[in-house]
């Protein structure tokens, strides 16, 4: 290990000393107490995830009054916005990505609340770089790629109204629209199209602890919006005789998205996940899905064609039943 990345890991330390025993000398106790829970479970100096015990003490803040529940995401995402140190981004976003999976209600609540709303939970990390060392630099990569598919998450849960880890019953989405389930799997496939930019030029910090845990948690939400996936293709297959022309390639456009990211992810996640009854549903779906939008196409240009050549031919009549005089008028020969 290099001075200046021990003196980096020994000067975050310190600092974070310095935030502890700032809280432990607040007078606002309860924020104070939450602020505890979040600067333990996210420390700096090392690639490692925070422990279950340090994860259940931040879950525990949401068995409490909705005021603690608020004051843990405000204190998570201050920790968040802050920090300029990659691990300890990517400690933070785990830490909300285990309230997304095992959060209380009122805790995921806090989180599902968008900025017009007065929510905290815009993780803005789009532009987030740790400049400190050229291994810094991927690791921000990952940052930027994590707080996405955390983003993803909330809007797809927002979308189908629960989380990923609750699913709904199958039976309960028959009676949605046809536009209902497109929109609903637009979002599944915008999960998809995500994660499919991992950066791969960085697969190989996956030996760290950290990024390795990260993956596997994105790796089962993966195979949950499978499964959603799953459920809405076959439902909207059902439907297809129903669909309207808009419909049809709204839905044909998801299934070519949805392909499109299956080389992508497999570069992340290997064999992990494969589903094959899913990537052959979405095969024969897709087959069955081309060859009406394709004859409708050529239905189209035949009108086309024809409506082109009967006015050609109205004009080639006229012309010869007239001429035109040279005042500019047409005139009868």
């Amino acid at each position: 290990m290099g001075y200046h990345k021990r003196l980096r890991i020994i000067s975050g330390i310190l600092k974070d000393k310095g935030s502890f025993i700032k809280t432990t000398l607040s007078t606002k106790r309860h924020k104070a107490s939450a602020r505890r829970v979040i600067l333990r479970a996210t420390t700096h100096g090392s690639s490692v995830p925070p422990s279950d015990h340090r994860i259940a003490a931040v879950i525990g803040l949401g068995h409490g009054s909705r005021f603690t529940a608020c004051t843990c995401i405000q204190a998570v995402m201050d920790r968040l916005h802050r920090t300029k140190d990659s691990s300890v981004a990517l400690k933070c976003l785990y830490t909300i990505h285990n309230i997304i999976n095992k959060g209380s209600f009122i805790l995921k609540d806090q989180l599902a609340i968008y900025p017009s709303s007065g929510g905290r939970n815009f993780l803005n990390l789009s532009t987030f770089r740790d400049g400190s060392d050229s291994e810094t630099c991927e690791m921000s990569a990952w940052v930027r790629w994590y707080a996405g598919i955390l983003e993803q998450i909330l809007m797809v849960s927002r979308i189908l109204g629960y989380h990923l880890n609750s699913p709904r019953s199958k039976n309960e989405i028959i009676g949605f629209l046809n536009s209902d389930l497109l929109k609903e799997l637009d979002v599944l496939v915008n999960f998809a199209d995500h994660l499919g930019n991992v950066p791969a030029d960085s697969l190989y910090l996956q030996r760290k602890s950290l990024v390795h845990e990260i993956v596997r948690l994105v790796s089962e939400d993966y195979r949950s919006v499978q499964r959603e996936i799953f459920v809405r293709v076959t439902e909207l297959g059902a439907r297809m005789v129903s669909l309207s022309w808009s419909e049809c390639t709204e839905f044909l456009s998801c299934i070519n998205r949805f392909e499109g990211c299956k080389e992508r992810i497999a570069v992340l996640l290997v064999n992990r996940n494969r589903n094959d009854d899913l990537w052959g549903l979405i095969k024969e779906t897709k087959a069955n899905l081309v060859a009406p939008i394709e004859k409708k196409e050529n239905e189209g240009k035949m009108v086309v064609v024809a409506t082109s050549d009967n006015e050609s031919n109205k004009l080639t009549r006229f012309s010869q039943l007239f001429r035109l005089a040279a005042s500019g008028r047409w005139v009868e020969f």
